[in-house]
């Protein structure tokens, strides 16, 4: 049992750590609100993104664009998608080690990998590893973050698949499922894949003008994009739930712990008022004889 003035200092301590994350647990329930809404709210248009996607690919002229055919794969890019900072839970540790599984199935199948990274986090963790190429590194979106903010991201995606220095775009991120529940997911961006039965049956074949070229490449790219906006979102939200999870969590555990020293605090109180009133009454009882 400690002293009276240690489990003092201790019980201060510990209530400034809960003061710290009530404050935290706060501050991400109510951003992940915010973000929630925005994530729901847009599911509707990546639904639409790739079914448009499908539709166009059921061109056959289309279909043999090269954003449409699947070739060798011989390098790979990983788009990996964390947060700037830690507090979260699993969050972050989650889309890592998917992350580390996709570089070990490519490093078997003789794949090279190339990442690039939205958040910090994966950054700093992508620099460590060995055999892997960090082709860019981007922080995690702030407040209030618009498409336009990953459109450079698209375009190097695009630039780097055009030349041919990759042959697959395969994205990291988290899915928001509810504020306790999140699912890490894989999404293949390119090439893009035709799946399903054709809704258009009627555009197996169709004339284009000015050009394919001109007119699907600019389709798809806002629709890859529309798909990696979502993951944004998905991930914005995630994190933010992750958040809030952690912070209640530790702030729960720090009211337990308050209970426990106040607790050892006052037994321990009790026994040197214990011990002082013995000691009084012995030097009476000295006095006396």
């Amino acid at each position: 049992m400690g002293s009276t003035q240690q489990l003092k200092r201790r019980i201060g301590s510990v209530k400034n750590t809960k003061q710290i994350t009530k404050a935290m647990e706060l501050v991400a329930a109510s951003k992940m609100r915010r973000a929630q809404a925005e994530a729901v709210t847009t599911r509707d248009y990546r639904s639409a993104a790739q079914e448009i996607l499908k539709r166009i690919g059921g061109v056959s002229d289309v279909a043999n664009h090269p954003l449409f055919v699947t070739r060798p794969i011989d390098s790979r890019l990983v788009i990996v998608i964390t947060s700037d900072r830690g507090l979260a839970g699993a969050y972050n540790s989650s889309v890592l080690k998917r992350l580390v599984v996709q570089l070990e199935e490519d490093r078997k199948a003789k794949i090279k990998t190339k990442v690039v990274t939205v958040g910090r986090v994966g950054s700093t963790f992508v620099a460590r590893l060995n055999g892997v190429e960090l082709a860019s590194a981007y922080p995690m979106f702030a407040k209030d973050p618009k498409p336009s903010d990953i459109r450079p991201i698209v375009h190097s995606i695009f630039e780097m698949y055009s030349n041919k220095s990759i042959d697959a775009v395969n994205i990291i991120y988290t899915g928001f499922v509810s504020n306790i529940s999140q699912e890490v997911r894989v999404n293949e961006l390119l090439p893009t894949k035709v799946e399903g039965e054709k809704t258009w049956s009627e555009l197996e074949v169709a004339i284009f003008e000015p050009g394919i070229e001109t007119i699907v490449e600019p389709a798809v790219t806002r629709l890859i994009e529309a798909q990696l906006w979502q993951a944004v979102l998905e991930s914005l939200a995630s994190e933010h739930s992750a958040r809030m999870v952690a912070m209640k969590s530790a702030t729960d555990n720090a009211t337990e712990i308050i209970d426990d020293l106040t607790l050892e605090f006052n037994t321990a109180r009790q026994a040197a008022i214990t011990q002082e009133i013995a000691e009084i009454v012995g030097g009476a009882e000295a006095v006396a004889a």
